[in-house]
């Protein structure tokens, strides 16, 4: 047996740990409908949700590296100029600009329920991060160069300097879209100390994700952290014979994803159809290429950068890619920062629990000036699952 087939069959095994669980509810489902009644079923709720429909004016600009962000932005309607001027004059921040940066294998669609309801209400700008969505693929990367972090923080500047280059700033990131705003902070601390006036943290860590159990039974963390890097790679480097079995086990796949995306069995299934096409839309060879950046990732210093202004900090009691202690974590880092724990709650809650999270947004954008309070939002779907929350302290 050649050496690359023994760690490939060391591979399945581990990730075949990873997908027992998923496994045993696609088998159930396999039994009792039709491959072509599934297929129908997908196809209906892709055409019955608008969820990532929305648009705003479209723009690109340039990496360090040359690669090409795409990014939009929801701006306010024209108001009247004596209106305007009496704004200004009562608050600072009026003219805040919201930067939303999402996660890993994501793109800027998955704050569509955010996005709906701020539309009108602050201006927003939401980007792609690179060889995410209509991002182009990194350069670098295609020259050999590893995806860092570091990276990701000068490609939202190049973002920033685009959509907002002066104006007060609120900065919003998801899981590598939080990593992101952090390495912002570790490299260009007089931006935030003079134009950052509030940042949300949703599931995200600053470190130490190489920690990560994925859920997983003692027996197998060990044999996952040692041959995942490695398996993707691989994978990476096999592209289309991978997309071509990706296609063919979309069944699994669909239940991995729904199983360690959200936290709730009762997920309204547009949603979860919606998440399954976002994360489907990334190629194998992008997830290889990022997957490192997380293990190395560490930026609990940078966090300091956010003393001083407002921090809410969200996580998700049943997140299984950053658990919830890696938010704990970030609110010891920073005392002075709100944490709230969402319960029953995986690691895309703001598609799982869209009003609450659009709410904490919202209150965030209150405290730092950039809205009135209180603020009504517009309407903006929900999941058929309620939630409560759990300050955190």
């Amino acid at each position: 047996m050649s050496e690359n087939w023994r760690k490939a069959g060391w591979a399945g095994a581990a990730i075949g740990v990873i997908a027992a669980g998923a496994a045993a509810g696609v088998a159930v489902e396999r039994i009792t409908v039709g491959r072509g009644i599934r297929m129908k079923a997908r196809l209906a709720l892709d055409a019955a949700g608008d969820y990532g429909s929305l648009r705003g004016t479209e723009g690109a600009c340039r990496a360090e590296d040359g690669t090409e962000l795409y990014y939009e932005t929801d701006e306010l309607p024209p108001e009247p100029a004596g209106k305007k001027r009496r704004l200004r004059r009562s608050s600072p921040t009026a003219g805040t600009t919201v930067v939303f940066c999402h996660g890993y294998c994501l793109g800027q669609d998955s704050w569509h329920f955010q996005r709906a309801a701020l539309r009108g209400v602050v201006r927003a700008v939401y980007w792609d991060q690179r060889s995410h969505g209509r991002s182009a693929r990194g350069l670098a990367q295609a020259d050999g160069e590893p995806v860092t972090i570091e990276a990701l923080g000068r490609d939202l500047k190049a973002v920033i300097d685009a959509t907002a280059p002066e104006g007060p700033l609120v900065l919003v990131g998801h899981s590598m879209g939080g990593m992101t705003v952090m390495a912002l902070a570790e490299q260009f601390p007089e931006l935030v100390r003079d134009r950052v006036t509030g940042v949300a943290l949703v599931g995200t860590s600053s470190g130490r994700l190489d920690q990560v159990t994925y859920g997983l039974p003692s027996v197998g963390q060990g044999a996952v952290r040692r041959i995942l890097p490695g398996v993707l790679r691989a994978l990476g480097s096999q592209v289309e014979l991978v997309e071509k079995a990706r296609g063919a086990t979309a069944d699994l796949f669909a239940g991995m994803i729904k199983m360690y995306s959200f936290g709730s069995r009762d997920v309204d299934p547009g949603v979860a159809r919606f998440a399954e096409r976002l994360i489907e839309a990334t190629p194998i060879d992008v997830v290889a290429e990022f997957y490192p950046a997380f293990q190395a990732h560490d930026k609990t210093e940078a966090l300091q950068r956010f003393a001083d202004i407002p921090v809410t900090v969200i996580a998700g009691d049943r997140d299984m890619i950053i658990p919830a202690e890696h938010s704990v974590s970030i609110k010891e880092a920073l005392p002075a920062a709100d944490l709230v724990v969402l319960e029953n709650t995986g690691h895309l809650m703001m598609l799982e629990r869209p009003d609450i999270v659009t709410g904490l947004l919202t209150d965030l954008l209150a405290r730092t000036g950039a809205v009135p309070a209180p603020t009504n939002v517009g309407a903006h779907g929900r999941s058929t699952a309620g939630s409560t929350a759990q300050p955190g302290g």
